[in-house]
């Protein structure tokens, strides 16, 4: 596939998913790089989304390290159980977020981040990172995100 994508962005947002998820397939089909797929989708997402913040923490030891993302700098390195992606990790569940300021131990990567939503990203039944996406308004992540950022996160391992 060539490396551009179709954006639509006056459609609903299950639209856009829908329009972007076999985009998404067909870049990453057949490249084995988790480095080089992960760089793709966070881009696409951006892209498609326009969101603050999109990327992904990796395992690594007894943390999470920054990984390939696109937005503003970002904080390195995170404990597990701190902050919401590390909780995420901790708690293996997806956590959205509508107002970071309430979430406690919330690490303010950068000031402009509102709202959040964090996904386990695995290989073989097993926590290797998470996806990170921060909104700078505050309840911009639902169930709808969700359910398709699962799914975009699962292509991972087809």
């Amino acid at each position: 596939m060539a490396e551009d994508l179709i954006i639509h962005t006056n459609i609903s947002k299950e639209a856009q998913y829908q329009s972007l998820i076999p985009q998404i397939a067909a870049l990453i089909s057949g490249e084995e790089d988790q480095i080089a797929n992960l760089a793709n989708i966070a881009a696409a997402l951006k892209e498609q989304f326009n969101w603050f913040w999109v990327g992904f923490y990796l395992v690594k030891n007894d943390e999470l390290v920054l990984g390939p993302f696109q937005g503003p700098v970002a904080c390195t390195r995170i404990k597990k159980g701190k902050g919401v992606c590390g909780t995420s990790w901790a708690q293996n569940e997806v956590l959205i977020v509508p107002d970071v300021d309430q979430f406690p131990g919330h690490i303010a990567c950068a000031s402009a981040s509102r709202s959040e939503i964090v996904l386990p990203l695995y290989r073989a039944g097993v926590i290797v990172g998470v996806l990170d996406v921060d909104s700078e308004y505050l309840a911009h992540f639902d169930e709808v995100d969700a359910n398709y950022l699962k799914e975009i996160i699962s292509l991972l391992n087809a």
